[in-house]
């Protein structure tokens, strides 16, 4: 992270002085009617020296939870002891929000295969080419919100290159119980803007088309958290969250699938700890005359889990990481004490 000095922040069309906040709709395409397409941002450039963060979110359409996070953050916190900048991005793909899918709507692209984008290129790369190079390129370290698809839900948790320590340290100080590690793939906003220099993150909550208040409100703690870290807000303290660990590709991890079609009746919620042999959840006909039971192969996490209790035979039901004996005791013992208190 780059020594920062209260000055200018400046983007192509606009400049925020020290001690100022921006509210602005910034034109990154046009629609089949010759009309901008145009990305909310606010920016708030504190009136004393510190790095600059960047928080996105609706990278997917429909992915809405991370959106009421980045606008609380812009628009409810106090900052007027802010140390440094914050570029608040909380509808990067608005035609996919606008029609509320995945998506781009031109021929189905990914918005988050894109990055860093080309001026010259697809349309789905134009658009990112102005959000990275005008918003991100700029930043110190940054927090990417995301959500499952649709029909599927996942626990809170970070996923990060560990491998950096940069990215490391940012992961770590976010507090959630749950790091998975890997690099992302090419074009994700996180890797393009990690192998950039600019530490970034990415956060999984909760499932597509709906806040879920709660987990909102622990993403809120986690930027609190890091803005405590990196001397953001220095009212604010790093967020311990009782228990911390990473999985890497070297772990095993799996995505239970269905063997057979029919209606899901699941035993289990997302995050919780299921033991070696307890049953998942259960398959059954119309009837109820058929039923087969799916037992955890090992002991471990359901990192993400099945909202749509309908399958065909190959559909996932769960994503299930396995959690070493140290860490299950570690996980029971502060369940208990959750539990007592």
């Amino acid at each position: 992270m780059s020594e920062h000095k209260a000055e200018v922040f400046t983007f192509d069309g606009g400049r925020v002085e020290p001690g100022e906040t921006t509210e602005l709709r910034y034109p990154v395409s046009e629609s089949y009617l010759s009309d901008p397409v145009r990305i909310p941002v606010t920016i708030i450039n504190g009136p004393r020296p510190g790095p600059t963060a960047f928080l996105t979110a609706a990278i997917h359409g429909d992915e809405l939870n991370g959106i009421e996070v980045v606008r609380e953050v812009a628009q409810e916190w106090d900052h007027a002891d802010v140390c440094g900048t914050l570029v608040c991005l909380p509808v990067l793909n608005v035609q996919g929000f606008a029609a509320q899918e995945r998506y781009l709507p031109i021929y189905e692209r990914d918005l988050n295969r894109a990055f860093p984008g080309k001026q010259d290129s697809t349309s789905s790369n134009r658009i990112a080419y102005k959000i990275y190079h005008n918003f991100i390129e700029p930043c110190d370290f940054g927090l990417d919100f995301h959500t499952s698809t649709r029909g599927r839900t996942n626990m809170f948790h970070v996923r990060a290159d560990m491998d950096e320590k940069g990215v490391e340290r940012l992961a770590r100080a976010f507090g959630t119980n749950l790091i998975m590690a890997s690099e992302g793939s090419s074009g994700m906003l996180r890797r393009e803007a990690t192998d950039d220099g600019i530490p970034t993150i990415t956060l999984e909550m909760g499932e597509a088309h709906r806040f879920e208040r709660e987990l909102i409100d622990h993403a809120l703690d986690g930027v609190r958290s890091v803005f405590a870290e990196y001397g953001i807000y220095r009212q604010e303290t790093v967020r311990w969250p009782g228990w911390q660990t990473v999985i890497s590709d070297k772990d095993e991890k799996t995505w239970i699938r269905a063997d057979a079609g029919g209606i899901v009746e699941m035993h289990h919620e997302r995050g919780d700890l299921v033991g070696e042999g307890e049953t998942i959840c259960r398959i059954t006909n119309p009837f109820k005359s058929n039923q087969i039971t799916v037992q955890a192969p090992f002991t471990g996490l359901l990192i993400g889990v099945l909202e749509n209790p309908v399958v065909y035979p190959g559909n996932p039901l769960c994503n299930f990481v396995k959690i070493e004996n140290s860490i299950q005791r570690i996980i029971e013992e502060h369940e208990r004490t959750a539990v007592a208190t």
